[in-house]
């Protein structure tokens, strides 16, 4: 910790002592290495104050000359109000920009309806939330808790309390040609149904949901009666959202699970064997950590098709996607669709001048018949560089470089890079220009 903060052990350990003050330099450094554990200040506080303004001056998207900490913190003392008035400026322009690229998936709609979509309804709710729910995430841990004590494996477990809670057994589906379900729960026969195409995993995971579905059926309706959403649909999907994630809470419980992924470095791999569960359930857990007081370390996550579509997206990082769309092309997910069961890592680094460690796997769903294609997708988890040293994947990658990082953008219509060869479309907003006798990569250029 002193050497990302850039002290030394002995000022540390004083500072934790309560024998030396935490000045503002030093403020500004701990809000610097760990920039997810300063959230929770109070606004009112002279500390957040100062942080917020450090953030906005630095903000490279907004031209200007660098300002030192020193003056920083001079501009505080004689000017606070000042202070105030450029922190709430700054956070204005970011709306502005969330709402430039909500004008940017227009474009992708096509024709949609204007009002909200029940499965973008249910998306938008678990990011207000960042993707955690305390209460479900903390009784699906209690009741894994209890699943511990049983006999056999994890399987036989869940199936046996399924069946004596619930009087639900599990079978399996017969092969069929033509479209067949993964899942399919005979309320009235109490018979739960699962395909044989689904790897063990998937086969756990879904029967730990049908579990957490019944077990917590009560809890799950309160959360999303309180959820406000405006359609039945929307309603329904949140519900069966809740499912799959208190599903993902019973198997990898928080406590456990947040002390052997930093304990293994995050590699996704070894917490899968350990666990149990797939590659892509382990991703999706990561980028749940956010339980207040102990939260993990803030990741992103998302799986893109092949067409580029990002089909599921979170984001606890600076970082955020397309809301529809596809994300950009220089971004190593895309490259890791076409190449399953290989993991590819990447620095790259946002408009903003943030970077990020990002490592993206292609995978292959196996269906259980050669009439069946098989679904074909990646999977991307990423970090900021500062949480570099706590993630496996950052340990083969130049993170000093000055052309180490790949210039990536969030869609083409709102990237301000001028120098990308693989822009699509021109920036909304900016004038082009046009020279008959002048030819680039990109057929125009723009103000």
């Amino acid at each position: 910790m002193a050497e990302r903060v850039g002290i030394s052990v002995s000022y540390l350990s004083q500072i934790e002592s309560d024998d030396r003050p935490m000045t503002a330099a030093v403020l500004i450094a701990f809000s610097r290495a760990f920039p997810a554990d300063w959230a929770d200040i109070d606004p009112d506080d002279d500390a957040n104050l100062l942080i917020d303004t450090v953030d906005a001056v630095r903000d490279v998207t907004i031209p200007g000359p660098d300002v030192s900490d020193e003056e920083i913190q001079k501009a505080l003392l004689r000017q606070p109000q000042l202070a105030r008035r450029l922190v709430a400026t700054h956070h204005a322009y970011r709306r502005s920009q969330e709402q430039l690229r909500s004008l940017d998936d227009a474009f992708d709609r096509q024709g949609a309806p204007s009002s909200t979509l029940p499965w973008e309804e249910v998306r938008d709710w678990f990011h207000a939330e960042g993707n955690y729910s305390d209460r479900i995430d903390r009784h699906a841990e209690t009741l894994s808790a209890e699943l511990r004590f049983r006999e056999g494996s994890w399987s036989t477990s869940l199936a046996a309390m399924l069946r004596d809670r619930f009087g639900v057994t599990v079978h399996r589906l017969p092969s069929v040609r033509g479209a067949s379900p993964l899942r399919r729960f005979d309320a009235k026969a109490r018979v739960l149904e699962l395909s044989r195409s689904l790897a063990p995993e998937s086969q756990l995971f879904l029967i730990a949901h049908q579990l957490v579905r019944l077990e917590m059926a009560a809890m799950i309706d309160e959360e999303v009666a309180a959820a406000g959403l405006q359609s039945l649909e929307a309603r329904k999907l949140l519900s069966v959202g809740l499912s799959n994630y208190a599903a993902g809470a019973l198997l990898m419980p928080y406590g456990a699970f947040r002390t052997a992924a930093r304990t293994l470095r995050h590699d996704v791999d070894a917490l899968s064997h350990e666990f149990g569960v797939s590659f892509e359930q382990v991703c999706h857990r990561l980028s749940t950590l956010q339980r207040p007081g102990a939260a993990g370390v803030p990741f992103f996550f998302c799986r893109v098709d092949l067409a580029g579509n990002i089909t599921k997206r979170h984001s606890a990082t600076r970082l955020q996607f397309a809301r529809y769309g596809g994300a950009c092309p220089l971004w190593i997910v895309h490259e890791a669709a076409a190449i399953p069961d290989r993991i590819l890592v990447q620095l790259a680094e946002t408009p903003d001048g943030e970077q990020y460690v990002s490592m993206a796997k292609g995978i292959v769903k196996t269906t259980d018949s050669y009439l069946k294609r098989s679904r074909r997708y990646a999977v991307a988890l990423g970090c900021e560089v500062s949480n570099a040293a706590s993630f496996v994947y950052a340990d083969e990658l130049d993170l000093s470089g000055q052309y180490s990082a790949t210039k990536i953008g969030v869609s083409c219509r709102i990237c301000p890079r001028d120098d990308c060869d693989q822009r699509a479309f021109p920036p909304t907003g900016r004038a082009l220009k046009i020279d008959p006798d002048f030819r680039t990569v990109v057929p125009y250029g723009f103000e």
